[in-house]
Formats: structure tokens, C-alpha cells, sequence
């Protein structure tokens, strides 16, 4: 990495945070897995904060801390472990729920292990806890090893597992586990229910498989399994996705007929796909019955009408609709649009971002993470690496902290402008401040090297994305073996 580039970061990006050194934990039994020691208890208390307290007012509190104050219940159970005593099978669940849902998985298996070690035998709701937060992050292959462990322990999986297993699999496209947890269901009797076939009409939609949705249709009428808003969405956008526009219209109209109210979502695939073909008449439309509802596309689909129109030069139906949205009383996201058009200028011309936030200011718009999102995502998605840049200077102006998701957005304006140094620099940057780079990070890594024709980089990033236990997305394949086989015809 060129010091042009350490130098680019350091200068516009804070330092990582100093930690403070971890208090000793005194109480509760560690155990050690992969090399790193895990804290089943909190840090200790006072004796005097836990004598002659039953064990029914400890194991009643810990439960209901678990789900809004779990440091709260933590202390208890370390309160309730140093007098001798353990929590009950349903506390234990609440614990590795809540542990599992707040990222802090080793510690959820900590006591997962605890339990079967104090001869607790852990039922499918603790599996599932753990399950839910493992598969939450894309660790599919502690997933597994979970099952494992579940079979071996001979706790059967119910149906809240085969959801899980489902949802997961579905967004990793990891299409025969999908069959193979769809033919479980099955051969167990277990249906799919509503939000069973939603997960797969997201998996044809992903899978390239959009013919087999018009097939479901017909599958869930007979079995008499209610379509919901979420299931039209879902078949919505699998039909606009591969183009089929006429079906997905036919999905819409058939949506209003059964009394199904469209929500944003539906909204928003309508109009994105229509845009994505260049049929701005349809788009527009549907953003004006939108409108009519009382609803507003996200600001990711208005930068989509605005590069449409823009790439038309129909700069003048653009400013119609900004006169429309405030003459409704929709004046916040008026100017967060306005805003947006600017950058994209009429010819070009883009405007500094700090005149951006000026704009905003001046109509006494509270400045927040997501508006600031949005305008890093606009400068990024041309290239504008310094004014991306400039935005996350704005933002911690502010006192607002920069996240993975403002970091990725950096990350994407290099690699757009084919700046893969400074974007290799940026991901640095991350690891360094603490924070784990997700799979969009490493997509977006190796989009930057695929652009500048380092291919060799490109595996070199999915097998650290491997390793560090998150699970490549379709994108981040199909990159992978986009460069395998140029390097393999380059010989």
C-alpha cells in the first residue's frame, strides 16, 4: 500500500480508539474454544449486593432484563453464581437468546455448554436461540457444527429451526441446503406456511428461477395458504427483476383485486423496475399513485428516476415533482430530493457537499446518519472520492461517528474512480479501528481490483472474507470466478 494512500485516510479518517484494559472477571466459569476465552459471567459485585436473596426473585428478573437490559441480567446471573445457585431452563434461553441476538454469540454457546455441563439438557428453544444469532451473521459453518451437536444430543428440530435454516440458506444462496431443509419439511410434515414461501419466492428471485414463482402461485391457492403483501412483493420483484414487467404488473393488479393494500415495498420494485428498462412513463406513473396513497419512494429509488430523467434531460418533469411533493406537505424529503438532483447536476456540475448540507440546514432539516448516507452514496456512486470524503468529514463535524456503512460507501467511490490503493487503505482502516468488514465490504474490495485488472487480489480478498467467517454473497461468486477464468486464459 503506497503511503499516498495511508496518508489519504489517516488525515480524513480518526484513529482507531484506544480500549480500555477489560476488568478482571472474577466470576463465573470460562471455557475455551478456537483459541479465545469466553466470560460466562459478568464482572463480580460486592458481597453484600446478593445475601439471602431466593432463587425465585433472581431467576424471575434475569428473564424479563434479558430482552431490554441484558447487562442488567448478566449481573444477576453473576450475583445469582456467586451464592451457589444457577438459573432455571428458561432463563438459561432468554440469556442465549438475547446474547445470540446482540452479536455476542461465543458467549451465547458459553452457556449453552454450561447448561449441559450442570446437567441441564438444553431443548430446541436453546438451539434455536444460538441458531438465530449464528446464521443472523452468516456463520453458516458454526451453524452446521450447532446441528450437529444438536443431533448428537438427540433434540429434535422443529419447525422454528427449519425457518431458520431456510432464511439463512435462501440469502446465501446456498440453493441445495435450500432443497435439502425444503424436503426435510416435507418428509416431517412441517409446512411452509406464509413466511415459508415467502423465503422462497426470494430464493427463484436470487437464483435466476423466476418461472417457477408463476408455479407457486398456483401451489399456495391450493393449499390454501394466504398471499400476504410480503409474498406479492417478493413475486413483484423476482417478475421485474428478469424483466418479465407485464407479470409483474399482473401481480400488482391481482394484489388490488384480493383487497391487499401495496406498501412501500411494492411501491418501490414497481417503479425500480421500470426505471431500470427506461419506461419513465409506467415509473412515473406509479409514483404519482404513490404519491396519491400518501407514500415516498426511499431516497435509493429517487436516485434512480433522477439518473433515468437526467440521462433523458427531463430536467423540467423533475422539478414538477419537487413543486408536487411540496405543494402535499412532503417538504423534508423535498429537500432531501432536491438536494440529491443538485448533485447530479444538470450537466454535470456537481455541487460541494457542503453546500449539500447547507441546503438541508437551511430548511431546518435534523441532520442524521441516513441523511448523510445518502448523500455519500450519490457522490460515491460517480466517483467522487473527495467528496465522499468531504461528507464523512461533515458528518464527524457533527459528532456523528462514521459507520461500516458510510466506510463501505468510501470504499465504493474509490473503487468506482479506480482507486484500489486508496480503497484497499479505507478497508484497512476498518480492521484497524475494531470495527468487522461484512460482505459488502469485501464485495465492494473486490469490485475495485476487478477494475483495475488485479484478479490475483480478487481470490486473495474471498478467501480472507472466508476466513474471517462471513459467507460470500452471489455477487462476490460470480466475481470469483469471473477472475479465475481470466486468469486462466491469461495463462
Amino acid at each position: 500500500m503506497s503511503m499516498d494512500a495511508c496518508c489519504l485516510v489517516r488525515r480524513h479518517l480518526h484513529p482507531p480508539p484506544q480500549l480500555p484494559p477489560l476488568q478482571r472477571l472474577t466470576i463465573g466459569r470460562r471455557c475455551r474454544r478456537r483459541g479465545v476465552t469466553i466470560a460466562v459471567a459478568c464482572c463480580s459485585t460486592a458481597p453484600d449486593h446478593h445475601r439471602e436473596r431466593p432463587w425465585e426473585s433472581y431467576d424471575r428478573d434475569i428473564q424479563p432484563h434479558a430482552g431490554s437490559d441484558l447487562a442488567r441480567s448478566l449481573q444477576l446471573l453473576a450475583d445469582m453464581q456467586a451464592t451457589g445457585m444457577r438459573p432455571s431452563a428458561a432463563a438459561y434461553a432468554r440469556l442465549i437468546r438475547a446474547l445470540a441476538r446482540a452479536g455476542r454469540t461465543l458467549e451465547a454457546e458459553a452457556l449453552l455448554l454450561e447448561m449441559r455441563h450442570l446437567g441441564l439438557r438444553p431443548d430446541a428453544a436453546h438451539y434455536n436461540a444460538l441458531l438465530e444469532g449464528l446464521l443472523a451473521r452468516a456463520h453458516l459453518r458454526l451453524a452446521d457444527r450447532l446441528l450437529l451437536q444438536m443431533a448428537d444430543d438427540g433434540v429434535a428440530r422443529n419447525r422454528r429451526t427449519y425457518m431458520l435454516l431456510l432464511d439463512a440458506y435462501a440469502r446465501a444462496g446456498r440453493l441445495e441446503d435450500s432443497w435439502w431443509v425444503l424436503g426435510e419439511m416435507k418428509r416431517r410434515g412441517v409446512r411452509l406456511g406464509t413466511a415459508g414461501y415467502s423465503t422462497l419466492v426470494r430464493l427463484y428471485r436470487d437464483s435466476g428461477m423466476w418461472k417457477k414463482a408463476t408455479d407457486l402461485i398456483l401451489e399456495m391457492q391450493e393449499l390454501g395458504v394466504e398471499l400476504d403483501v410480503k409474498i406479492y412483493n417478493g413475486l413483484i420483484d423476482t417478475f421485474g427483476k428478469y424483466g418479465q414487467l407485464a407479470d409483474a404488473r399482473g401481480v400488482f393488479e391481482k394484489m388490488r383485486g384480493q383487497g391487499i393494500k401495496p406498501d412501500i415495498a411494492t411501491w418501490n420494485a414497481l417503479i425500480r423496475w421500470h426505471c431500470r428498462v427506461g419506461n419513465m412513463k409506467r415509473a412515473l406513473r406509479f409514483l404519482a399513485a404513490m404519491q396519491e396513497e400518501g407514500m415516498y419512494p426511499d431516497p435509493k429509488i429517487f436516485i434512480t428516476i433522477i439518473s433515468r430523467l437526467g440521462e433523458q434531460g427531463k430536467w423540467d418533469e423533475l422539478k414538477e415533482l419537487f413543486d408536487k411533493m411540496r405543494n402535499r406537505g412532503f417538504k423534508e424529503s423535498g429537500a432531501i430530493y432536491a438536494v440529491l438532483v443538485d448533485i447530479y447536476g444538470q450537466y454535470g456540475h456537481f455541487r460541494d457537499a457542503q453546500e449539500c448540507v447547507a441546503a438541508l440546514k437551511a430548511e431546518n432539516l435534523q441532520l442524521s446518519p441516513s441523511i448523510f448516507c445518502v448523500l455519500a452514496n450519490a457522490y460515491a456512486q460517480q466517483g467522487l472520492c473527495e467528496q465522499t470524503v468531504s461528507v464523512l468529514q461533515l458528518m464527524e463535524a457533527e459528532g456523528i461517528e462514521p459507520n461500516l456503512v458510510m466506510l463501505n460507501l468510501l470504499i465504493n467511490a474509490f473503487s468506482t474512480a479506480g482507486r484500489h490503493v486508496e480503497a484497499l487503505a479505507v478497508f484497512q482502516h476498518i480492521k484497524d479501528s475494531g470495527m468487522s468488514p461484512d460482505v459488502v465490504t469485501y464485495t465492494t474490495l473486490m469490485k475495485a481490483f476487478m477494475r483495475v485488472k488485479r484478479y490475483e487480489k480478487v481470490s486473495e480478498i474471498y478467501s480472507e472474507m472466508e476466513r474471517a467467517g462471513c459467507t460470500p454473497d452471489r455477487k462476490a461468486r460470480e466475481m470469483l470466478h469471473d477472475a479465475s477464468v481470466t486468469m486462466d486464459q491469461m495463462g
